[in-house]
């Protein structure tokens, strides 16, 4: 007859076994596992019943020889020794008396959760905020929906989330305790030991708003969308690496060009920094802005428009008209407020062959130009100008009812193909300009170019936080509130960086990836206890690169 045997191994586990009794000895007929915990001897005994097919078997302890129990013969009245009576045997339990099988209380994908508390962690963030403000960024990052869903989110990841009272407590509290700042300060640490702050970047974006009416911050202005719902303009300043530095939030109707100031001044009086550099696309070149970085000493990389490039170029223009090779680089000047009274070009002579190295002092009337041509945007621009021709000519004949596009000029009410505007652009296909103040024996032309083409990175960023993290719409109503929202974006965006930095995936892709397992809490023996999953070579490779936690909330 099999039986169910526990024994205590050496490491202090319990073994779980399977034996019968053959020729008068005991045989191991399977092991069916060893166990730590009470949970787990519960689960293990219970798959031993299963395989036994019979629950009502019996279950012997070993490990400690039972010792024969000597009963004494009691004197008879007669005295006569007789053998007292023996106990009745216990009755057998009842199938309700037995140890019932293991129940799943609940399943969550806890796994998820652990790794990017680990990184929430490692990053500084539960130092600088507070569990509840950590678990909606985690929530946020994991799938990006509102307050009074982020508990269930939480839940879904197994982890027991606050009330809704509570989380609004905490946002807050967020603003009203400069957990921005926090961050903000915990992000520079970190970037500051991992990355190269030498160069940062800088965009701008909007965010609208699911709202009839304008306030002080939630403005209609300048939309590339042309929506005409209030918005905000958001300012991002990230390191060359994409990862989140400082974040601003400015009425909807502000101008792009005046956000940069204000974002740079509070990031050096935040960190103590006289020392930096920022790159720019065109829509942050104005004469203010520039006059302003360079007064703060922070040396900038700005695109330039090409409309400047007749300019810039007229030397260049003069002495090889429009003909350029691929990849060719010219090295040049641009003037500070446009060209010189009386139409002269100002410090940049055309009698020169040679194009002016900017010095700072010699120019103090320009800033340094630097403008490159490929044979591929070439190629692109008139792809693009042909098509603009195209519809150009067609609005002029009247094949086509549009506003007035490029290339159409109006005068007396009759509208004609503007001849020389199109010739100009395409006397200027292929060539990218940039300003800067840095000079050539600090950084040479291709750095500068290569510095600028860094900007993909904090638009990526930008689209991290307006598609994962889903930064819009919004339907905050007060400043705190769009306050408190950017604050947690903010810091969801700097996890997500980190993520992405240490596994090489994009962090939909570790989330999609690590969500699906599952790790489930059962009951079994009047014990509970939670079972992580088993892991896949991947998703294992993702966890093993993410830092574990260090505390557990």
């Amino acid at each position: 007859m099999a039986f169910i045997r526990r024994v205590r191994t050496a490491s202090g586990a319990t073994a779980v076994q399977i034996a019968a009794y053959r020729a008068g000895r005991q045989e191991i007929v399977k092991h069916v596992g060893s166990a730590h915990t009470d949970a787990e001897l519960g689960v293990l005994m219970e798959r031993a019943r299963e395989l036994l097919g019979d629950p009502a078997q019996g279950v012997l302890d070993l490990g400690i020889e039972p010792t024969p129990r000597v009963l004494p013969l009691a004197a008879a009245p007669g005295g006569q020794g007789v053998l007292p009576a023996m106990p009745a045997p216990p009755a057998r339990r009842s199938a309700a008396a037995r140890d019932s099988g293991g129940r799943v209380l609940a399943t969550g994908s806890r796994l998820l959760y652990d790794a990017l508390l680990g990184v929430v962690t490692a990053l500084g963030f539960t130092a600088a905020t507070d569990e509840v403000f950590c678990d909606l960024v985690i929530a946020r990052i994991v799938e990006p929906t509102s307050l009074l869903d982020a508990g269930r989110v939480l839940t879904d990841l197994g982890r027991r989330p606050a009330s809704y009272p509570t989380m609004n407590r905490t946002l807050r509290k967020a603003v009203k305790g400069d957990y921005r700042d926090r961050v903000a300060a915990a992000c520079f640490a970190h970037a500051s030991s991992v990355g190269d702050l030498t160069l940062c970047l800088y965009d701008v974006t909007t965010l609208y708003f699911e709202a009839e009416h304008e306030d002080d911050l939630r403005k209609v202005g300048y939309s590339k969308e042309r929506r005409v719902d209030p918005q905000v303009v958001v300012g991002l300043l990230v390191d060359r690496q994409g990862f989140p530095l400082e974040i601003g939030c400015f009425e909807g109707n502000k101008a792009e060009t005046s956000t940069l100031i204000p974002i740079i001044t509070q990031f050096q009086e935040r960190h103590g920094l006289a020392d930096l550099a920022v790159t720019a696309d065109a829509g942050m070149l104005s004469a203010a802005n520039l006059k302003a970085l360079d007064e703060a000493h922070v040396r900038f990389i700005v695109g330039s428009r090409v409309t400047r490039a007749p300019a810039d170029l007229e030397s260049h223009f003069h002495w090889h008209g429009d003909a350029f090779t691929d990849g060719q680089v010219i090295d040049t000047i641009t003037p500070k407020t446009g060209r010189a009274k009386g139409g002269k070009v100002g410090e940049n002579d055309t009698a020169r062959r040679a194009e002016p190295v900017w010095d700072p002092v010699q120019h103090d009337r320009s800033w340094r130009a630097v403008w490159a041509y490929s044979a591929r945007r070439a190629a692109r621009d008139r792809k693009t100008l042909a098509l603009q021709e195209t519809r150009a000519r067609e609005v002029v004949d009247g094949e086509r009812a549009a506003r007035t596009p490029r290339f159409v000029k109006t005068s007396n009410g009759a509208r004609s193909l503007d001849e020389k505007a199109l010739a100009r652009a395409q006397s200027l296909v292929g060539l990218k300009g940039y300003v800067t103040n840095i000079p050539a024996t600090v950084m040479p032309a291709t750095e500068v170019i290569g510095s600028y083409h860094d900007l993909w990175r904090v638009k990526q960023s930008f689209r991290m936080s307006k598609t994962d993290l889903r930064a819009r719409p919004m339907f905050h109503h007060t400043r705190d509130a769009i306050e408190a929202h950017l604050t947690v974006v903010f810091t969801a965006l700097a996890v997500a960086r980190e993520v992405q930095n240490r596994t090489g995936l994009a962090i939909g892709n570790v989330i999609r990836q690590l969500r699906p397992l599952r790790s489930a809490t059962v009951a079994i023996n009047g014990a509970t206890q939670t079972f992580h999953p088993a892991v896949p070579a991947a998703q294992r490779a993702i966890l093993d690169a993410l830092p574990q936690a260090e505390v557990t909330h």
